[in-house]
C-alpha cells in the first residue's frame, strides 16, 4: 500500500503498523473514538516504537439541507458541515470516518493520495493517516459516484507556521466595544491614567504572525476618556522585556512633543507628565521615538477623547475603531512569521491594511452588533502612519459627523464618506433602520483585498416602506431603461 506524503520507508511502516493496530482496536461496525491512539511499528525483533499522531480529527457522514455531507465531530469542528480541517505542515494527521446514515462512503485527500476504506453501514467506521508535507489549501471528498457533486466535499488547510509558534502568538486586537463610560455632566477633576509599551508576537491573520509594538498589549491602545478642564497625570512605562526605547505623543496635550520630548522611556523604566485637557475633541496618540513611522506602523497608536462640558449627548452604543498599515517583507497572505520592511514603509506601500490591528479583527474576532432603532457612535481614527482613509459604511449614511474629531462646532449631517488623515480622527453617529449586515470600509476599496473590512450586524424588524426586495411596485412616474 502506498502512502503519499510520508517521507521515508520508516514512516510508511509506522503508518501501516498503526492501521493494523487501529483495525484491531476498533470493530468494523463500531464508531471510532475521536481520541488519538498510538501508531506502533513492529520490527523484525518484535520491539515496539511509539508513533503518535499530532492531531486526530473525526468526520461523520450525514444529510444536511438536502445534501450528502461530512459533519465534524468534537473539538472545534463539532456539528460543522464539510468543515475546514486545519493542520500544520509536517504534522501526522489521523482522520476517523464514521458512517452516520447507512450509505456507502469513503474520504479522499487527492493532493496527498490518501484514501480511506469504504464504510458501508450505519455506525461502521474506518481510519486513515497522512502527513501534511506541503502548506496550502487542499480538498477532501467522497469518491463514490455522484457523492462529491451531491455535497460531500471540504477543505484541508495546512498552515506553514508550526503549531507551537502560533500558540505563542497573542491576540492583539482591541475589542471595539472596549469604550470607557461617558464622563457625564460632572465638574472637572484630577485624574491619573497609565500606558505601557509592550512588544509581543501577535496574530496578524490566520496562520500569520507579526512582532507588534503596542500600548498595553493591543492595537490600538486603550481609548482614554476625560473632560475638558481635567488635570491629567499620565504615567508611561516601558515593559522590561522590550528591546528598545518607546514614548508617547498625545495630540490632546499642549507642550513639547505632546509629551514625547520627556516621555522617552528605556525598557523597564517609567516616567510621567501632568497636563490639562484644554480643548474638547477626539485626538490620536502615538509613539514618537525615531523612526516614528516604524513605531506607528508596528501598532503604537491609540486615541484620547476630551469631552465637552456637560458631556456628549447619550447614544445606545459606542465603538472604538482605528485604521492602520503594516509593512511586511513578504507579500500579503504569506503564512508564518512576517518581518518588517523599512523599504516598503518609506515607499508607502503596505502589504496589509487593518482595522484594530489584524485582518479579521472586526469580521471574525469582534464584529459590531446593534439593533434596529438604536443610535450608535463610532470613535474612528487613523494611526497610519502614511495613508488617508475614506471611512464609509456600505448601506448606511452617517446622520452626524464631527469632522476631524472636533467638538467645538456643530456636527455636519447626512454624510456618506468621511476622509480621515493619518494622525486624525472623526466621530460618526448613525441610527440603524434596516436589519442586515453592513460593511465598514475605507472607500479606497482595493484595500479590502488586503484585509481592511469590518462587519456591523443589525437585528430587528424589516421596514418595507424604507427598503424591500423583489416586491411588486406601481410607479407614479415611469422612466424605462433605455438602450
Amino acid at each position: 500500500m502506498h502512502f503519499a506524503g510520508l517521507r521515508n520507508e520508516e514512516d510508511r511502516e509506522n503508518v501501516i503498523a498503526y492501521l493494523k493496530q487501529a483495525v484491531n482496536a476498533f470493530p468494523r461496525h463500531a464508531p471510532v473514538s475521536p481520541e488519538g491512539t498510538k501508531l506502533q511499528q513492529v520490527n523484525s525483533t518484535e520491539s515496539v516504537a511509539a508513533y503518535t499522531p499530532d492531531l486526530t480529527l473525526t468526520l461523520k457522514t450525514g444529510i444536511a439541507e438536502g445534501r450528502l455531507v461530512f459533519i465534524g465531530v468534537g473539538a472545534d469542528i463539532e456539528g460543522e458541515v464539510n468543515p475546514t480541517l486545519e493542520v500544520h505542515k509536517g504534522e501526522v494527521v489521523q482522520i476517523n470516518l464514521v458512517n452516520g446514515e447507512g450509505t456507502t462512503h469513503d474520504i479522499f485527500f487527492p493532493e496527498f493520495n490518501a484514501r480511506s476504506e469504504q464504510v458501508t453501514t450505519s455506525g461502521s467506521s474506518t481510519t486513515l493517516a497522512l502527513r501534511a508535507t506541503s502548506a496550502g489549501e487542499f480538498t477532501y471528498y467522497c469518491t463514490l459516484p455522484g457523492h462529491r457533486e451531491a455535497g460531500m466535499e471540504g477543505r484541508l488547510l495546512v498552515r506553514e507556521t508550526p503549531r507551537e509558534e502560533l500558540a505563542k502568538a497573542r491576540d492583539i486586537v482591541r475589542n471595539p466595544n472596549d469604550v470607557p463610560q461617558p464622563v457625564g455632566d460632572r465638574e472637572s477633576k484630577k485624574l491619573e491614567l497609565g500606558l505601557e509599551a509592550v512588544e509581543l508576537e501577535g496574530e496578524l491573520a490566520e496562520g500569520t504572525t507579526y512582532h507588534y509594538w503596542t500600548f498595553n498589549g493591543t492595537v490600538p491602545g486603550p481609548l482614554l476618556r476625560v473632560r475638558v478642564g481635567d488635570t491629567v497625570k499620565l504615567k508611561f512605562a516601558n515593559d522590561i522585556d522590550s528591546d528598545i526605547i518607546h514614548s508617547v505623543d498625545l495630540h490632546a496635550v499642549t507642550g513639547p512633543g505632546g509629551g514625547a520630548a520627556y516621555l522617552q522611556v528605556p525598557p523597564g523604566e517609567e516616567k510621567s507628565i501632568t497636563f490639562k485637557a484644554l480643548i474638547p475633541g477626539l485626538y490620536v496618540y502615538h509613539c514618537a521615538t525615531p523612526m516614528v513611522a516604524h513605531h506607528i506602523a508596528n501598532g503604537m497608536y491609540g486615541m484620547i477623547l476630551v469631552e465637552p462640558e456637560g458631556g456628549l449627548p447619550p447614544v445606545d452604543r459606542e465603538y472604538y475603531v482605528m485604521q492602520g498599515e503594516i509593512y511586511t517583507q513578504a507579500s500579503f497572505g504569506k503564512k508564518g512569521r512576517q518581518e518588517f520592511s523599512v523599504e516598503k514603509l518609506l515607499d508607502e506601500s503596505p502589504e496589509y491594511f487593518v482595522f484594530n490591528g489584524a485582518t479579521g479583527a472586526l469580521t471574525q474576532d469582534y464584529p459590531l452588533h446593534a439593533k434596529v432603532g438604536e443610535t450608535i457612535r463610532i470613535f474612528f481614527g487613523v494611526g497610519g502612519p502614511n495613508l488617508t482613509s475614506s471611512f464609509h459604511i456600505i448601506g448606511e449614511i452617517f446622520d452626524r459627523v464631527h469632522e476631524w474629531g472636533g467638538l467645538r462646532n456643530r456636527p455636519v449631517e447626512g454624510i456618506q464618506t468621511v476622509p480621515v488623515a493619518p494622525g486624525g480622527a472623526a466621530i460618526v453617529e448613525l441610527e440603524l433602520e434596516i436589519p442586515g449586515k453592513y460593511i465598514l470600509v475605507d472607500h479606497a476599496l482595493s484595500r479590502m483585498e488586503r484585509g481592511l473590512r469590518g462587519f456591523l450586524y443589525a437585528e430587528g424588524k424589516e421596514k418595507p416602506a424604507i427598503y424591500q426586495t423583489g416586491a411588486s411596485f406601481e410607479s407614479d412616474d415611469r422612466h424605462p431603461i433605455r438602450r
